[in-house]
């Protein structure tokens, strides 16, 4: 979108202008209070002594550091003094902006003002607690100026578009603190990828700046999340990866990485490349990834940092001394382009982001820290964090380093197994800062919001769980004296949402940024009112301590069983197409695993346990499928799962010949992430070889299992071991892929055989999936792939059962996967561009009037939700969310019953758990305190598949 017509985007709309609060000039008291203060004695006599010694030094000699040196003097020293001005300043310390401040350095001319009418907004300022309502936002030259009545507003005389947002929450645009957006672009092709270099491990003179590709993807789906800003970090595969730089996700008229920066540390000014006053920030990593791409162990590692530091103290002890007398000195400046960025990190000029996992990890930076004397911005990922908040506040410096943490992403390798969820609440309790952060695209930053209402779902203080991705990121970045509020002279980027930010499936109506709405006619719908307030964060205190006394490790087994209980206060039941409502329902027996009464009137034993669900649900138990769980505990960790399978169409062994590989024989148990996922309502998980890393065409078997169960042999523990046979055609990545017509070739004879070899399993399960008996699911995602998979039904075997499993391309032909009886299985539930064979996907609002599920659902399609990528198995715990989401944006498609079914009966059908004869076993029930489609519902009891008696948790 062109900046210099963003005027089009909005149209102007005269309302009535009503009484609101007028909050006035003095809307924020600490902006009062400081255009209040007045000179005191001691400043001025500082003052006066400033200016004597400026007359003494003008008489009688120059400066040391001379901005404007005599021309006498030889070139290397004059540019010698320049670069002493520069090192001698202090380190970056911007005063906030005020009202004062009417246009912004970003600002684009022709940019037209936008008057924000009626709204309710979160400021960030009061410590996240102050919500202004019924207020109007004045957005002009590129910041914020005006908040206040709209009589107040109207005051400044500015010509400007008109919204009335009838109450809409305002909040700052969101600040993604860890990104790797433009670096490691979207789609991802092999020219595309600049996040790392495998060239050294300490490489501090790198820049992400230099490899940032403005033609990413992900930018227009970023903004439709509320992204404004973001650090966009190197990767972490060295020690020192380089420098990080700040942007903002606009598209300029010049479409220039340069462009899109925001407080750059250099520039181009005058045709002259200059420091400015910003702060620079510099990547660092501890831990796995160095050591897995260079092999630097810990110990390896924190010499690697203590000599790298070593070089820069020495660049700057040299530099220091030269300054002291320039004009004396015989040879130039001392300069270091590998070391310089170091020294200045000495200097306190550089913002340190230190990619930091565990216990180990954390306390030897620290120590570092200490031994250099630089301070720390914030330690990233630190899943250990919440275990060590003391260590973490021994870090050198005048604060504590913040913290940015996921949510949930969790056990992709060793030192990512102990996150818990509740670690944002346990650091915010022992005083350090929490942010989350994206880590894009390892997580979608459109879904930045999405990891702070997780935050505040376990725990997080919903005032602080909004800082969380606004004003502590802006923070960190160290931007928040322009970015993070909603203040006047502020940057004018702010957010205008459909409802509370914190609110399940919260979505963006616009989104400005330099004051130019960036939605061009926006997809948005009405939210309900319960989905406009403010809500309490869940108590996990007993869990959180739990987490910590167990140092990441708890017992997650359930220990109090009952065999008969009485659910009290139930509004809602839908269990095997008997939905009890509000009116009817109240009461719901449950006797021996079985229910056995709904409704007010029903008898209760003597014995009975009775659980008050406060307007609760009770829903089948939830299905989860797509990832590692059931055949892997940590996801690069190769002695904790299964392997992969081998690969039918590159092996030519007699032995192997005809083997058909089935999932349930590498079946796992009693891991951490399949009972995490059982805590929280998914009590059936589906898994199948190589679900995860370098895919198979022919992947095997796939087979359905209990998220409770401690080993494969106990009741319930299988539910069904042959469900459906599982195919991979895209690949992307993939080292010797055959093509996609050999896959399909090869795809096309199975299904045609007749009277497969007896000793031929593989052969067999084609047979069977030709004539119906066995479902076939196959993993596509290109609307192309998908097309020729259903003229293969079509032409060759009109009884096959056939499912799509990603299908992000599925909408483009939901008529005919209608009309053929193809269900698609949406993985993950929010598509993302990952490869090229998914660009074309179905974004969902404000971007797209229907998300991809509810598009085709509302075709007929018969529809699930599953997973895929590296966050799948910890993302198993979060399949209620994604439900409830799936429902939040598509209410007037879904209703309540069918957004359960997305994960639940509709996977049964499209995974194959009730085909070959035989009825799955039941996916259990789960008993929910609180509404299900809210964020903060808490499963209180489980039946299990099979069981006998109801875990009450």
């Amino acid at each position: 979108m062109s900046p210099h017509t963003h005027a089009h985007l909005v149209q102007r709309r005269a309302v009535d202008v009503e009484k609101t609060a007028d909050v006035g000039d003095d809307y924020h008291e600490e902006d009062k209070q400081r255009r209040r203060k007045r000179p005191t004695l001691s400043s001025t006599l500082a003052g006066l002594a400033i200016i004597a010694l400026t007359v003494f030094y003008a008489s009688n000699r120059a400066w040391p550091w001379d901005p404007q040196p005599p021309s006498d003097l030889p070139p290397f020293i004059r540019e010698g003094i320049k670069q002493c001005e520069i090192i001698g300043r202090p380190p970056p310390n911007p005063a906030p902006a005020t009202r004062e401040r009417t246009t912004s350095d970003r600002f684009v001319a022709g940019t037209g003002a936008v008057w924000l009418k009626n709204a309710t907004v979160w400021t960030g300022s009061n410590s996240g607690k102050e919500v202004l309502y019924g207020v109007d936002v004045l957005l002009d030259g590129g910041v914020i100026r005006r908040i206040g009545s709209s009589e107040a507003v109207a005051l400044e005389g500015v010509d400007a578009d008109e919204v009335d947002l009838h109450g809409a929450w305002v909040t700052p645009g969101l600040v993604d603190v860890h990104s790797h957006i433009g670096v490691e672009s979207a789609p991802g092709l092999n020219g595309g990828s600049d996040g790392n270099t495998l060239k050294g491990s300490v490489r501090p003179f790198l820049r992400s700046l230099d490899g940032f590709n403005t033609h990413d993807a992900a930018f227009n789906l970023s903004i439709a999340g509320g992204i404004t800003t973001m650090l966009v970090l190197p990767g972490s595969a060295g020690n020192i990866g380089g420098q990080a730089f700040t942007f903002k996700p606009r598209c300029t008229a010049e479409n220039t990485p340069q462009s899109m920066q925001v407080e750059p540390p250099f520039r181009v000014q005058d045709g002259n490349w200059e420091r400015t006053r910003a702060w620079r920030h510099i990547k660092h990593a501890c831990g796995e990834n160095p050591a897995r791409v260079y092999g630097n162990v810990r110990m390896e590692s924190a010499y690697a940092f203590r000599a790298a530091y070593t070089n820069g103290k020495a660049l700057k002890d040299l530099q220091d001394a030269w300054c002291e007398d320039p004009r004396a000195q015989t040879t130039p400046f001392p300069q270091s382009l590998e070391w310089e960025a170091l020294a200045d990190v000495l200097r306190g000029n550089v913002k340190v982001n230190v990619h930091c996992y565990e216990t180990v990890d954390i306390d030897d930076f620290v120590r570092i820290t200490n031994e250099f004397q630089f301070p720390v911005a914030a330690f990233h990922h630190a899943h250990e964090a919440y275990l060590v908040p003391d260590v973490i506040k021994q870090a050198f410096g005048p604060e504590p380093p913040a913290v940015a943490i996921f949510a949930n992403f969790a056990r992709y390798k060793r030192e990512a197994y102990r996150l818990s969820p509740y670690a944002a609440k346990v650091l915010n309790d022992a005083g350090i800062k929490v942010s989350f952060k994206s880590d894009h695209p390892a997580i979608d930053s459109r879904y930045l919001v999405f990891e702070a209402q997780q935050g505040h779902a376990f725990g997080l203080p919903w005032a602080e769980a909004l800082a969380s991705v606004t004003t502590v990121s802006a923070h960190t970045a160290g931007l928040d004296h322009r970015l993070g509020y909603v203040r006047e002279g502020y940057d004018a980027d702010v957010v205008v949402w459909d409802s509370f930010p914190l609110a399940l499936g919260a979505t963006p109506k616009q989104t400005y940024i330099d004051g130019i709405p960036q939605l061009v006619s926006p997809h948005v719908g009405d939210k309900p009112p319960e989905a406009q307030e403010i809500t309490t964060h869940g108590d996990y205190s007993k869990e959180a301590a739990a987490d910590v006394a167990s140092r990441g490790d708890p017992d997650l087994r359930p220990r109090k069983k009952a065999s008969r209980v009485v659910f009290e206060n139930v509004k809602d039941a839908y269990l095997d197409g008997v939905h009890a409502s509000a009116v009817n329902a109240g009461r719901v027996v449950v006797n021996n695993g079985e229910v056995v009464c709904i409704g007010p009137e029903c008898a209760v034993a003597e014995d009975a346990v009775h659980v008050d669900l406060k307007n609760g649900t009770i829903t089948r138990g939830l299905i989860t499928a797509g990832s590692r769980l059931g055949h892997e505990e940590i996801d690069m960790e190769a002695s904790t799962g299964d392997g992969l399978p081998y690969d039918a169409l590159a092996v030519n062994s007699d032995l192997l010949s005809g083997v058909l590989v089935h999932g349930v024989d590498g079946a796992q148990f009693g891991t951490k992430g399949a009972l995490m996922a059982y805590r929280e309502g998914t009590t059936t998980g589906v898994s199948w070889p190589g679900s995860l890393g370098p895919a198979r065409f022919i992947a095997g078997v796939s087979f359905s299992f209990s998220t409770s169960a401690p080993h494969p042999l106990a009741a319930g523990a299988i539910g069904t071991a042959r469900a459906a046979l599982q195919l991979t055609l895209d690949e992307e990545g993939a080292d010797n892929n055959p093509s996609i017509s050999t896959k399909l070739g090869v795809l096309r004879r199975l299904l045609r055989q007749k009277g497969a070899a007896e000793d031929n399993e593989l052969g067999r399960a084609f047979e069977d999936a030709a004539a119906g008996r066995l479902r076939l699911v196959v993993t596509a995602n290109s609307a192309d792939h998908i097309g020729a998979l259903v003229r293969i039904k079509r032409d060759i075997a009109p009884a096959l059962k056939l499912t799509i499993f990603g299908g992000a391309e599925a909408y483009m032909l939901a008529d005919e996967l209608a009309r053929a009886h193809i269900g698609v299985v949406v993985a993950p539930a929010r598509s993302f561009p990952y490869e090229w064979s998914s660009r074309r996907l179905l974004p969902g609002p404000p971007l797209s009037n229907l998300t991809l599920p509810a598009f085709l659902h509302a075709h007929g399609v018969k529809v699930g939700l599953g997973l895929s990528g590296i966050v799948a198995s910890s993302s198993t715990r979060l399949t209620r969310f994604e439900a409830a989401w799936a429902y939040a944006n598509a209410p007037h498609v879904f209703s309540k019953r069918d957004a359960i079914a997305l994960v639940t009966t509709n996977l049964e059908e499209l995974l194959g758990l009730n085909d070959g004869g035989s009825k799955a076993a039941s996916s259990g029930i789960v008993a929910y305190e609180g509404d299900f489609f809210s964020l903060h519902a808490r499963v209180r009891g489980v039946v299990t598949a099979g069981g006998s008696s109801i875990d009450l948790l």
